[in-house]
């Protein structure tokens, strides 16, 4: 790949710039290349429990310096989309702040009372009376949408239910299937390429994860990446029956060997 034909980049987060809260070796360089050449850029997350800032500022913590206006999450992509769906709607939420603010941010009322929507994120606190709620709301007609179909989240202490695993709960109980923003809806990416400008054939899509990040950036007719730094692995890319364009160790393969030698020597210098 000649570096002059992408001039957009996605990346994902976790399992290719950080990797249980610290940063991947790498990342916070390329991070800076793209800022030093001003290269537009994106950090997309399918996590929708937090708000851009606060991803910004966990970001930070380990290293790797992004502002919050260059952090896409499947909240800001669901709010997006409602908001074009229905602008001034109204919605009963499932979630915590990166999906509540994003849809006050979206002109969106909040209310149990007859809601256009049941929008559907991740918690970790999912209330049994909210769940029912949900479930008798779509039931009344409520179109029902998920920020992400993920079944299961990471901890410490291990995985957690996550949103795709509340939603088939809902869907048992109403027959209704949720639109799924999140990746692998090539959606995700498409609104993120919206708020870059950016145009398919000049920009790629960096991930870890071949049935999320590197087949909704194909759908999507993006510059595939897949690093080796998360879920993937030779076994796992052998599964599945398209391939990314390029598969690399780590995002530090993306380096410019050249402008990180100028940034180490300007580092010195100040």
């Amino acid at each position: 790949m000649e570096s002059t034909t992408i001039d957009y980049w996605l990346t994902d987060m976790d399992g290719v710039l950080v990797h249980e809260n610290k940063a991947i070796p790498g990342a916070a360089d390329l991070i800076a290349q793209w800022r030093d050449q001003q290269k537009p850029f994106l950090v997309l997350t399918n996590n929708s429990i937090y708000t851009p800032r606060d991803l910004s500022a966990r970001l930070s913590r380990s290293g790797i310096e992004v502002p919050e206006d260059q952090i896409w999450t499947s909240a800001l992509a669901t709010a997006t989309f409602l908001r074009d769906q229905a602008p001034g709607g109204s919605a009963f939420v499932i979630g915590e702040a990166g999906i509540t603010t994003a849809m006050h941010e979206a002109g969106f009322v909040m209310t149990d009372v007859e809601p256009d929507f049941v929008v559907l994120g991740e918690t970790r606190t999912y209330s049994f009376e909210a769940i029912t709620r949900a479930i008798r709301l779509i039931n009344a007609g409520a179109r029902f949408i998920a920020t992400n179909p993920d079944v299961t989240s990471p901890s410490t202490e291990g995985p957690l239910p996550a949103t795709g695993a509340v939603a088939a709960m809902i869907t048992a109980a109403t027959n209704r299937q949720p639109y799924v923003i999140g990746k692998p809806n090539p959606m995700m990416f498409r609104s993120a390429m919206n708020k870059l400008g950016a145009h398919s054939k000049r920009t790629a899509m960096i991930g870890d994860r071949m049935d999320t990040d590197v087949v909704a950036g194909i759908e999507a007719g993006l510059h595939t990446i897949l690093v080796m730094t998360g879920i993937a692995d030779k076994n796992e890319i052998a599964r599945y029956p398209f391939q990314p364009k390029q598969i690399l160790e780590s995002v530090a393969d993306l380096i410019d060997k050249g402008a990180s030698n100028a940034s180490s020597s300007k580092k010195k210098g100040s």
